[in-house]
């Protein structure tokens, strides 16, 4: 199975989310602070561009199933 080009950046930003999350827990059980400010900007970021390129990838789909009538 080949990936392509958006199947890669959905497991490059999934592989960040949870880098990010296991740092984030480690240093805040080591430190006692919780960095909420970064952390919602790092979550929101990355969960919107997931859903982006899912979106993408519906759309492409649905319009590669779309019969072509030929009435273009």
């Amino acid at each position: 199975m080949k990936l392509h080009g958006l199947d890669k950046y959905v497991i490059f930003s999934i592989s960040i989310t949870l880098i990010y999350t296991v740092a984030e827990f480690i240093t805040s059980t080591i430190t006692g602070v919780s960095k909420d400010t970064l952390s919602t900007c790092v979550y929101g970021f990355f969960a919107g561009e997931i859903v982006v390129a899912g979106l993408i990838k519906i759309f492409k789909l649905h319009k590669e199933a779309r019969p072509d009538n030929g009435m273009d």
